[in-house]
C-alpha cells in the first residue's frame, strides 16, 4: 500500500491532490459505472491528468505504446504552465496518470488479497477496482474458475444432489425444484469476496480420520460450488476401472453474499452442515441434521445401500465368511463418523528427473480387503507406496511397499517363471545380502564414517557370482532408472508371468514387463499387530501400472495409476512431503 501510495503521490505534493480533485470531477459519473462501462472502462476527459485533450479522445482506449497521447501533445511542467514547444509525448510522472486500462492491466496481476489495500489509495483505484475483468482475472488464474459467471452451470454433480422434491401447493404434485441460488445479481468480486477466498485454505488433497480405513477426500472449486468429493476405489477387483466420487459437503453463495456449508451425505439431498479450521493443515466438518442420514427401513436398509455402494454387490453375493466379517466391521466402524469428521491435508510427490516412473496415487488389489489406495513417491534409490486408504490389518498412513532400485533382478525365461521356487531364489538371495548389509553396519556403528562407507561398498561387491544382475547400479549405485532412462527410448518389454501358486485378485494383468526390483512389503495381524517387512518382487509393467509379489502370502497386487485430475495438491518442496510422509505413519501409529 505504500508502494501505491508513492507511486500515485498521495501526501507527496499540492500539485497531486490538484490533479486528484481534477480528476474525481471529471470522473464523478463513472462511481455510479454499470457493468458494461466497467468492462470497457470509459473515461470521460483526462486533459487535467495528461494536460488536455479535445472531444476526440472521450474515450480512453491507449495501449502501452499510446499511454498518455490524449492529444494534444502538450506538456505540464514542473512551473504548472504549458509547455508548447515540446514535441514528444507527455510521460506519466505517477501511477495514477496512467490510462484506466493499463490500470486494469495492472491491478488484473496483483493477487487479490492485496486489490482491498489497492482501492485505499485514492478514488480513481477504487472505481477501477469495481471492474469485473479484474476479479474475474482473480478468481480464474487463483481457484481455476473458467466459466462465464452469467452462463456458468455446475459440472460432475448429479440431478438427485442439487435437486430436491419439493410440494407445489397450486398443483398438489411433486416436482424437482433447482437447488441453485440466483446468479443473475452476483458478480466476480462477491464470489472472489465471500466464497473462494474465506474458504481457499481447504483446497486440495485431504486424508480423513476413520481409523484404519483412512481416504481421499478432493476439495475443489466446481462452477460456483467449492465441492469436497470423497474418492472411492473402483468395485474389486476392477483396478483398471477409473475412480467413484462421492459429494460429502459443498459450499456457495446465496443471494445474501453469504456462504452456506451443507452436508451432502445421505439420501434426503443437501442439508445444514458446517466446517471448521482445527488448526494449520487440517479442519473438520460436521452435520447439523443427521436425520437425514437415516433411512426408512433402520439400519438394516443403510447397510444394503452401503454394501452395494462400497462392493458393488449383495451381502449374499458375497461367499467368503471372513469377507463378510471384514465388510460388516467396515461398516460399523465407518458409519460411527457420518456426522462429523476430521481431515489433515496430504500432499502428491514431486516430481525429479530420476524417477522411474511418474509418481503419483494408484489402485492396488489387497486380498479380502478389496482395492486400497496408495501414493507412490522416490526417495534417492528407494521407491515407496505409502497408503492412503487402508484396512484393520496395516491401516492407512502406513509404508506399504519399499523398493530397492539398487537391486535390480533380471528375469528367468517363461518355463522357470512358473516356478515359485526358482522366483523364491532369485529374490531370496538378494534379501540376504541385505540383511548381511544390515548386520555388517550395526557392527561397524562404532567406526568412522569412512571405515563404515567402504564396509558397505565392501559388502555389495560381495555379491558377485549370484544370480541378480547388479550391473545396472554398479557405476554410482544410483538407481535402476539412472541407467537406463538415459536414453531416448524405452527399456524393451520382456515376457513376464505369475509363478503358479500366487494367487491373483485380477487375473488380467500385463504380461509383459519393463523392469523388476528387489522390494518388501508391510504384513501384520488384525489391529496392526506384530509388523512385519517381508521379501517380495516389484514389477513395473509401463507408466501407468506396476505389481508386487507377496511371496510369504504367495499373493500378487496389481496397481493401476489414478488419472483424474487433482488441483491445489502439489507439495511445495521435497521437505514438506517428506514431513507430510512421516506425520501420516503417526497418525495411525
Amino acid at each position: 500500500m505504500a508502494v501505491c501510495a508513492r507511486l500515485c503521490g498521495v501526501g507527496q505534493s499540492r500539485r497531486c491532490r490538484r490533479r486528484q480533485r481534477h480528476n474525481q470531477q471529471d470522473q464523478g459519473s463513472d462511481s455510479d459505472m454499470d457493468e458494461e462501462e466497467g468492462e470497457r472502462i470509459v473515461g470521460k476527459r483526462q486533459g487535467d491528468v495528461c494536460g488536455g485533450g479535445g472531444p476526440e479522445s472521450g474515450v480512453a482506449t491507449a495501449g502501452p505504446s499510446d499511454a498518455c497521447e490524449y492529444g494534444s501533445g502538450h506538456h505540464v511542467n514542473r512551473g504548472g504552465s504549458l509547455n508548447r514547444t515540446s514535441t514528444g509525448p507527455p510521460h506519466p510522472q505517477t501511477l495514477a496518470e496512467l490510462p484506466p486500462e493499463l490500470l486494469v492491466e495492472i491491478f488484473s496481476l496483483l493477487p487479490g488479497t492485496a486489490l482491498p489495500n489497492v482501492a485505499l489509495i485514492c478514488k480513481k483505484f477504487r472505481q477501477i477496482l469495481s471492474t469485473e475483468t479484474i476479479w474475474r482475472r482473480r478468481c480464474i488464474e487463483e481457484f481455476g474458475m473458467k466459466e462465464d459467471l452469467r452462463k456458468m452451470e455446475v459440472g460432475g454433480v448429479s440431478s438427485r444432489e442439487l435437486y430436491v422434491k419439493r410440494v407445489n401447493p397450486r398443483v398438489k404434485s411433486g416436482r424437482f425444484v433447482k437447488l441453485l441460488p440466483d446468479y443473475k445479481h452476483m458478480d466476480y468480486r462477491d464470489v472472489y469476496t465471500h466464497l473462494l477466498h474465506p474458504y481457499r485454505h481447504i483446497l486440495g488433497l485431504w486424508q480423513p480420520d476413520i481409523g484404519p480405513y483412512g481416504g481421499l477426500l478432493n476439495v475443489v472449486v466446481d462452477g460456483l460450488f467449492i465441492i469436497g468429493w470423497m474418492y472411492l476405489p473402483p468395485h474389486d477387483p476392477r483396478v483398471e476401472d477409473p475412480m467413484r466420487r462421492r459429494p460429502l459437503f459443498r459450499i456457495h453463495m446465496w443471494e445474501t453474499k453469504k456462504a452456506s456449508v451443507e452436508c451432502m451425505y445421505g439420501h434426503k439431498g443437501p442439508h445444514k452442515g458446517d466446517i471448521q479450521t482445527v488448526k494449520k493443515d487440517e479442519f473438520s466438518t460436521k452435520c447439523n441434521q443427521t436425520d437425514h442420514h437415516r433411512m426408512p427401513g433402520g439400519r438394516q436398509e443403510e447397510f444394503r445401500t452401503w454394501l452395494e455402494e462400497e462392493w458393488g454387490r449383495t451381502l449374499e453375493e458375497i461367499f467368503h465368511e471372513h469377507m463378510q466379517e471384514l465388510i460388516l466391521m467396515k461398516f460399523i466402524y465407518t458409519s460411527q463418523y457420518d456426522n462429523c469428521l476430521t481431515y489433515r491435508r496430504i500432499y502428491l510427490p514431486p516430481t525429479l528427473p530420476s524417477d522411474l516412473l511418474q509418481p503419483g496415487l494408484f489402485k492396488g488389489t489387497y486380498g479380502s480387503h478389496g482395492l486400497e489406495i496408495v501414493m507412490l513417491s522416490f526417495h534417492g534409490t528407494s521407491a515407496r507406496a505409502t497408503k492412503l486408504t487402508g484396512d484393520p490389518n496395516v491401516p492407512a498412513g502406513q509404508l506399504t511397499l519399499d523398493v530397492d532400485l539398487s537391486r535390480p533382478v533380471v528375469l528367468p525365461d517363461l518355463e522357470h517363471q512358473r516356478k515359485i521356487e526358482e522366483l523364491s531364489r532369485l529374490v531370496l538371495g538378494v534379501h540376504e545380502e541385505v540383511q548381511r548389509e544390515v548386520e555388517q553396519r550395526a557392527k561397524d556403528s562404532s567406526a568412522t564414517v569412512n571405515g563404515a562407507a567402504e564396509g558397505a561398498c565392501g559388502g555389495a561387491s560381495g555379491a558377485e557370482g549370484m544370480d541378480i544382475d547388479h550391473g545396472a547400479c554398479s557405476d554410482s549405485c544410483e538407481p535402476g532408472p539412472s541407467s537406463s532412462s538415459s536414453s531416448s527410448s524405452p527399456p524393451e518389454a520382456q515376457p513376464f508371468v505369475l509363478p503358479l501358486g500366487v494367487m491373483a485378485r485380477n487375473e488380467v494383468y500385463p504380461r509383459t514387463c519393463r523392469k523388476c526390483f528387489y522390494g518388501t512389503g508391510l504384513i501384520a495381524g488384525h489391529g496392526f499387530t506384530s509388523p512385519e517387512r517381508t521379501p517380495g518382487l516389484f514389477v513395473l509393467f509401463d507408466e501407468d501400472r506396476f505389481g508386487f509379489i507377496w511371496l510369504e502370502l504367495k499373493s500378487f497386487s496389481l496397481y493401476s495409476r489414478l488419472t483424474d485430475h487433482l488441483a491445489h495438491a502439489h507439495a511445495p518442496n521435497m521437505e514438506r512431503f517428506e514431513a507430510m510422509l512421516r506425520n501420516m505413519q503417526s497418525w495411525t501409529s
